[in-house]
């Protein structure tokens, strides 16, 4: 099973039942995968959530986090500081290091500049490659 760090943009894309990326989701609900976070990662997931969605979806979605037996807490004691263009976004990358995740899943362009660190490798890939590994695979 593929150790994942979710951006804030793809958690709340992955939520829509009626949208093209639901499955990601539900493969998350079915132990598919996983989900590695922060508490910094889960209060910004529980703001955005909130804004977008309303407290009673985003506390439901906080709570399913917390009690999935396939999530993966961290606790960060380190700072890599690799995203410069918005250094919101290097707990995700702290997170991906800390929990030795397969990948970041991201939309976000900021992440580009992990192509090019030596060290830590930390794969960072889009929304759609990793829907298709979920639709390439039995087991991620």
């Amino acid at each position: 099973m593929k150790n994942v760090v979710l951006d804030t943009n793809c958690l709340l894309m992955s939520l829509s039942r009626r949208g093209n990326y639901y499955k990601i989701w539900r493969e998350l609900i079915e132990g598919k995968y996983v989900l590695c976070y922060t508490n910094e990662i889960l209060a910004e997931y529980e703001e955005i959530l909130t804004q977008k969605m309303g407290s009673l979806i985003a506390g439901n979605v906080i709570s399913a986090i917390l009690n999935l037996p396939n999530t993966l807490q961290a606790q960060v004691y380190f700072h890599l500081h690799l995203i410069t263009l918005d250094p919101d976004d290097d707990k995700f990358v702290d997170c991906a290091f800390k929990c030795n995740a397969h990948f970041i899943v991201t939309q976000d362009h900021h992440y580009d500049v992990l192509h090019d660190v030596e060290f830590p490798v930390i794969d960072v890939i889009s929304i759609d490659e990793f829907l298709e590994i979920l639709n390439n695979s039995a087991e991620c």
